[in-house]
């Protein structure tokens, strides 16, 4: 095995940390490691705009960023946060078409990215990795399939609190991460600020949850998990 300095071999650890690369041979994943770039981003800073031209693939090293569509009138969307250890933008990386969404530093970020031909050399050297990629294109097509289930089926109230127990198993407690507010959750739920006021002081009232000076704790996980059925 070749001798990797420390940075290299964070970047590997990094990148081992990715469910469909974890498997992936010690030679795949230096070669990866050697076309990766490092790039940091401060909080609100625009990484790529959807429709552009591919920005390559990328792979969180430190912080969360953004997944968001706009419509023609410029309401935003917000797809998906993805966080420490999480790939993104793979659908353009491997087709060569134009990014399907815009990604943003929803705090501040550190992040690796592999350019689409790079990886695309990679991935003719070594077709597990290709089959990789595929399968993790695969589970984020499954999450968007979730998703306009709930947008379809789901009531705003049954969507919230979805979200806050995803974002709860996230933070790895029972207190939902401070950094998503109100205006952020309705554009993620597709609704407006208000229902997202009205739906969190009904589940406060039942005791369900409680906020206090912003931050919110799961009090009844089992009826969170209840209204999040309906």
């Amino acid at each position: 095995m070749t001798n990797l300095s420390d940075r290299q071999q964070s970047t590997l650890d990094l990148l081992a940390q990715v469910p469909y690369l974890h498997a992936q041979s010690a030679e795949v994943m230096q070669e990866l490691v050697a076309v990766a770039q490092c790039l940091r981003f401060s909080s609100g800073t625009m990484l790529f705009c959807e429709g552009d031209p591919t920005a390559g693939f990328y792979v969180i090293e430190e912080g969360s960023v953004k997944i968001s569509r706009f419509t023609l009138e410029g309401r935003e969307h917000i797809l998906r946060i993805f966080g420490k250890g999480d790939s993104f933008n793979e659908v353009s990386a491997l087709d060569g078409g134009p990014n399907p969404a815009t990604a943003t530093a929803f705090t501040d970020v550190t992040i690796w990215r592999i350019a689409r031909i790079d990886l695309q050399q990679v991935a003719k050297r070594h077709p597990d990795l290709a089959w990789a990629l595929l399968a993790s294109i695969a589970v984020h097509t499954r999450y968007l399939v979730s998703l306009v289930e709930d947008l379809a089926i789901r009531s705003v109230k049954g969507r919230l609190a979805h979200l806050l127990l995803e974002q709860a198993k996230t933070n790895q407690s029972d207190e939902v991460p401070r950094y998503m507010t109100h205006e952020e959750m309705a554009n993620h739920l597709g609704t407006v600020r208000e229902m997202i006021g009205r739906g969190l002081n009904s589940l406060s009232a039942a005791e369900i949850i409680k906020i206090e000076r912003h931050q919110i704790t799961i009090l009844d996980p089992e009826r969170l998990a209840l209204e999040a059925a309906t």
